[in-house]
């Protein structure tokens, strides 16, 4: 299969991924939630992922991407269909559950599925590219459920969206050609660990692998960092008094910012070296992170929203390739769906830590303590 046709489907399922949060944040303010219920529903996007996220690498590992991944995609059309046609609080829940529970399948198998084209040389581009699509789908996302939302309403900008996994479903179910996502090593690289390995336990990869525990721990907290913006910032704008279609503008400028550096991360990443560039990526989101909650003005908002882009853009493809190049053979679905595991713990805790921090103490603090996270990563990821 073409990496470009799996960017296209990257593209319609991070649409839809993206563009159901921002909905499901604004629809539930509508119908009167407060922020702790508006973080559990985020949090419910990471529970089923957190559960079954190494069991999807492992099906992975074992069946191949194709099914994994229609049946992840269909899932998600399914889940944002529900407040469709049943607005409530209580559809909201089944919908965040039944959406990230789909996810987790379709996520592991396609980076497995990058991964395993072209050569261990292409790999780095081939993340970026992929970081770029996830980038396009995070720009498009925001805006069309932010504009439908002003001119359509929540329940029909729901059944607009839950179109574009349908297409991934479709691509999958009839591609002729396509990679088995089982890794493959070149010479060395492999050191007698092949497919055909003793299995063990999935966490025993964090004990006896300190360098690809250290991507894991940092990975975990970057992705927490860019779900902790998508989460906070339909909340902060609406606070300051933003429409929709402008919530959805910033958002659109922070996956714009990630689309920019995804672009030139492979030239970057050869000059300086991938650890560096995701050290100084962390630090420059986590000062950005600090003057957010004291901007107003949707203008500055952008921008200094555009310069946290630009610093959180590499870190998911970064660190994606780092996991995937220093996974054992025959054990890249594992890792990776170790690394949801981790990703969505973190996901799942953080929107109900900061949903209670921001009911009782406002936002600033929201996005100071994600400042330190994201710091503390940079700092993890320095230890040799």
């Amino acid at each position: 299969m073409s990496i470009w046709t799996v960017m296209l489907m990257v593209v319609c399922n991070m649409l839809a991924y993206k563009g159901s949060k921002i909905i499901i944040t604004l629809f539930s303010i509508q119908l009167g939630a407060p922020q702790v219920v508006i973080g559990v529903l985020v949090a419910l996007y990471s529970l089923f992922p957190m559960i079954l996220a190494i069991y999807a690498g492992k099906l992975t590992d074992r069946l191949g991407v194709r099914w994994p991944m229609v049946a992840g995609s269909c899932g998600i059309a399914l889940g944002l269909t529900l407040p469709a046609w049943f607005p409530s609080t209580i559809t909201l829940y089944l919908q965040a559950a039944l959406v990230g529970a789909a996810q987790v399948f379709y996520s592991v198998s396609v980076q497995n599925l990058i991964g395993s084209i072209g050569t261990a040389d292409d790999r780095t581009k081939n993340f970026s590219n992929f970081g770029l699509a996830m980038s396009t789908g995070s720009f498009i996302g925001p805006l069309v459920c932010g504009f439908g939302i002003d001119h359509f309403g929540h329940r029909a900008t729901y059944l607009v969206i839950a179109v574009f996994p349908l297409i991934t479903a479709a691509i999958m179910g009839s591609a002729k050609h396509l990679g088995s996502g089982h890794v493959s090593r070149k010479g060395g690289d492999a050191k007698g660990k092949g497919a055909g390995a003793a299995p063990s336990h999935p966490f025993e990869l964090l004990v006896s692998n300190p360098s690809l525990r250290r991507v894991l721990i940092t990975g975990a907290v970057i992705l927490t960092g860019i779900d902790l913006f998508h989460f906070y910032m339909p909340i902060y704008g609406h606070h300051i008094g933003l429409s929709a279609s402008q919530i959805g503008v910033v958002l659109a400028m922070f996956s714009a910012a990630a689309f920019v550096v995804r672009f030139w991360m492979p030239a970057i990443v050869k000059r300086l070296g991938g650890e560096t560039v995701l050290i100084i990526a962390l630090f420059v989101a986590s000062v950005t992170y600090l003057a957010v909650p004291y901007i107003t003005n949707m203008v500055l908002l952008c921008t200094v929203c555009f310069v946290l882009g630009l610093g959180t853009g590499c870190g998911q493809p970064l660190s994606l390739s780092m996991i995937y190049e220093r996974a054992p053979g025959g054990r890249s679905g594992e890792a990776l769906g170790l690394r949801a595991t981790m990703n969505n713990f973190t996901h799942m805790v953080t929107p109900l830590l900061f949903g209670a921090i921001g009911t009782a103490f406002g936002v600033a603090p929201v996005f100071w303590c994600n400042a330190l996270m994201l710091a503390g990563g940079g700092m993890i990821i320095r230890r040799k």
